[in-house]
């Protein structure tokens, strides 16, 4: 396992909080998956993280979605579910991580959610896949149901707000923008991002634009390989790589610092000029 930190010197603040994703490559195993993430987590708690990320569909993966998924199902009130929040209280931290929800009981298709948890264990925030993967030959919607359009979801450490989207939703500028708006400070991106031509240079590309554009940190989870195309990363609110990684597995830190955050919405304030909302999308008839 590879763990680089990507934080840089700090001015004396106030608050701080620090950050860490995990790459890793889950396999069919629900339990197995959880004892790997279970040592990258302690590794990102050594290295200080507060908030750790770790990829969409950390509870079961496969290349491509079929009737396992809907077998392997669980409640969020499941037993890996129990798992992540056993680690969080652990090893201290706020950890994210997706799994594969059964939404009610004998539902033929899952939600695709990401579930965080505080350091007592407490859940603090629900996110369920808005924009499923239906391109470059994949049908998420076959087996995956799409989330609900609600309010962003966000949750709060040390008065620094994050909030949560999921892999394709990168692809949609709105979505991340709707969470910028709502507060958030860093945008937390779970991901299995399916290896392809020129797929790792969009996801970079995609995720730099998005810190950029909200003038927010983000901090990408991805699968690693076989089943994910790697590149993980955390970036600042202007666009600046803090760290990265190739296709292994391992654990990113950096440090959210509110004063820098601050300081590059003075410099580059598109929030607040913007002259745009963003509204539902009317239904397809």
């Amino acid at each position: 396992m590879q763990l680089r930190d990507g934080s840089a010197h700090q001015e004396h603040q106030p608050v701080t909080v620090g950050i860490a994703v995990v790459q890793f490559a889950p396999e069919t195993d629900p339990e197995s998956n959880l004892s790997t993430l279970r040592e990258h987590v302690r590794a990102a708690a050594d290295a200080g993280a507060r908030v750790v990320v770790a990829p969409e569909y950390s509870m079961f993966a496969v290349t491509r979605l079929d009737e396992r998924v809907v077998a392997i199902a669980q409640p969020l009130d499941g037993p890996f579910t129990t798992g992540l929040a056993a680690l969080a209280a652990e090893f201290g931290v706020f950890l994210v991580a997706g799994v594969v929800e059964l939404p009610t009981p004998g539902a033929t298709r899952i939600s695709n959610t990401l579930v965080a948890h505080g350091p007592d264990g407490a859940r603090v925030a629900v996110y369920r896949k808005v924009h499923l993967y239906d391109a470059f030959g994949h049908l998420e919607s076959d087996v995956v149901e799409p989330g609900p359009l609600v309010a962003p979801v966000t949750f709060a450490v040390d008065g620094v707000v994050f909030g949560m989207q999921t892999c394709f939703d990168l692809r949609f500028p709105e979505g991340c923008r709707r969470v910028a708006a709502a507060g958030a400070h860093v945008l937390l991106l779970p991901a299995q991002w399916i290896p392809g031509p020129a797929k790792v240079d969009q996801w970079t590309t995609l995720l730099r634009a998005r810190a950029i554009e909200n003038t927010v940190y983000v901090a990408a989870a991805d699968q690693c390989a076989p089943r994910g195309a790697g590149a993980s990363m955390i970036v600042d609110p202007a666009g600046t790589v803090l760290a990265e990684l190739g296709d292994e597995p391992g654990v990113l830190t950096a440090t959210v610092d509110p004063a820098h955050l601050a300081r590059v919405r003075t410099a580059n304030p598109s929030l607040s000029l913007r002259r745009f909302t963003i509204s539902e999308a009317p239904a397809a008839e």
